[in-house]
């Protein structure tokens, strides 16, 4: 079984949509195979995520605590030094190589626990991805194709497949409402440069009539005036309906 339908099959047994004759395949394909049960595992672990995230507590005042301890134990050392004899003056010495030694280790250990909780996200960034593609890509079911949408919104900084995904989902799905929202997923970074030209190009070529009024509104917004030939023959067009091209013709006047 291809990977992105199994992924798709799982994902509707941990939210219990699948029939009881697909539960049961499922449920052998766990038993019988370790690869399956594995994937089965990560994509309940980031769904579960998805419906409870909570954010990393680095306990940023912990640095902050003992930079000021030690500030304050060399300042009450300080004026006592004074009066040191030699041998007090190499205890102090001690001290203070011990004092470094711990705090060498403290940020030690620090960097080495911000590694491992770096690697963790990176797994999980990973894995919410191959969930979102498999949502996508689901042809069987809109519902999980706007879950994926709306994963993909939670994405902060989308690479290359993430954007032709979504690019498909606005361009072909079957469904509006997720071309809609595949839209809003992108209109997000519509400030870099590569998925502002996805958005102007995808004007001309939009045949859904809800999705082409979206994107005028949002190419107008941000006054993308190098799409006001495509407006206007969005509006000789005897094919666009009239609201459409009552759009077309506003977003020119604002444009102009």
């Amino acid at each position: 079984m291809e990977k992105e339908k199994l992924e798709s099959l799982l994902i509707e047994y941990i939210d219990g949509t699948l029939s009881t004759a697909k539960s049961t395949e499922v449920e052998k394909l766990l038993l019988e195979d370790k690869e399956v049960s594995r994937l089965y595992e990560e994509l309940k672990e980031v769904m579960g995520a998805m419906d409870e995230a909570e954010s990393l507590d680095l306990n940023p005042g912990h640095e902050r605590m003992f930079e000021i301890s030690l500030k304050k134990e060399i300042e009450d050392q300080h004026p006592k030094t004074i009066f040191f004899r030699p041998v007090i003056y190499r205890a102090a010495a001690a001290v203070a190589l011990i004092m470094l030694g711990l705090a060498g280790g403290f940020w030690l250990n620090k960097n080495i626990q911000n590694e491992k909780e770096l690697a963790a996200l990176r797994k999980e960034m990973e894995v919410t991805k191959q969930t979102m593609m498999a949502m996508l890509n689901n042809d069987q079911s809109a519902s999980q194709r706007m879950q994926g949408v709306n994963v993909a919104l939670t994405i902060s900084s989308p690479d290359s497949d993430v954007v032709i995904a979504l690019e498909k989902a606005m361009m072909s799905d079957l469904n509006t409402n997720v071309r809609l929202a595949a839209l809003e997923a992108l209109s997000k970074f519509a400030q870099e440069p590569s998925i502002r030209k996805i958005l102007i190009e995808s004007l001309s070529k939009q045949d859904d009539p809800m999705v082409q009024i979206a994107l005028i509104q949002l190419l107008v917004n941000l006054k993308e005036t190098g799409v006001v030939n495509d407006l206007e023959k969005i509006i000789e067009n005897d094919k666009s309906i009239e609201a459409v091209k009552d759009e077309a013709y506003t977003g020119i006047i604002k444009l102009s």
